[in-house]
């Protein structure tokens, strides 16, 4: 039986187009494509995507009230296999418009739903999600003060088992500054290129 290539989502948040992020989540979609994947991008901020959650958006016992910018990401991430993050660490956490994103779009009646005994009933199960981050501060900085470890429970682990998905990665990219010179940008962008190949022939759909 012949394998189809899966759906990506590619999820990115960063203010600046022409930032490192920006490029890597550019590399790794181009080389989807590449490899024959079909490939959802959505870029946060030139969606100027509200992450504020209202409190009608709020689940209560009756369900959760989507508001139409909602609808439209739902809408477009149907279907979906493996999700992409990028993101920078700021402060060694999530960007508030990729956290915002999360709560509002990955929320009841699409990550998970309730159960009417109590807690929650993950909606993702099968698909996959791998995540890109950089940071300013070194590699090994981040993992000695423990915000790696904190990070990955706290957003990874914790996001997957809400909502089902298997986790298959997270890379990230420390000493990141505005003056990388373009060589070690260009090696960085092809080594996500390289892991987004693999993805797409590790991940072939029936």
């Amino acid at each position: 039986m012949q394998m189809s290539a899966p759906l990506i989502a590619v999820l990115v948040a960063h203010p600046r187009r022409r930032s490192f992020t920006v490029a890597m989540a550019q590399a790794f979609a181009d080389a989807a494509r590449a490899a024959g994947a079909g490939v959802v991008e959505r870029d946060l901020y030139r969606l100027r995507f509200d992450p504020r959650l209202r409190a009608g958006e709020m689940p209560d016992h009756l369900g959760a009230t989507v508001r139409p910018d909602v609808e439209r990401e739902r809408a477009a991430l149907a279907g979906v296999d493996i999700f992409a993050f990028f993101y920078p660490l700021w402060f060694n956490a999530t960007p508030a418009i990729m956290k915002g994103y999360v709560d509002r779009v990955f929320g009841m009646d699409f990550g998970y739903s309730a159960r009417r005994q109590g807690g929650n009933q993950p909606l993702l199960g099968g698909r996959k999600m791998v995540t890109f981050t950089s940071s300013g501060a070194p590699q090994d900085w981040v993992e000695q003060t423990g915000a790696w470890d904190s990070m990955q429970k706290h957003f990874d682990a914790h996001f997957a088992a809400v909502t089902g998905m298997e986790i298959i990665g997270h890379h990230n990219v420390g000493g990141v500054s505005g003056g990388m010179r373009k060589d070690v940008v260009d090696r960085h962008c092809a080594a996500v290129a390289a892991r987004a190949g693999r993805i797409v022939s590790l991940y072939r759909r029936d």
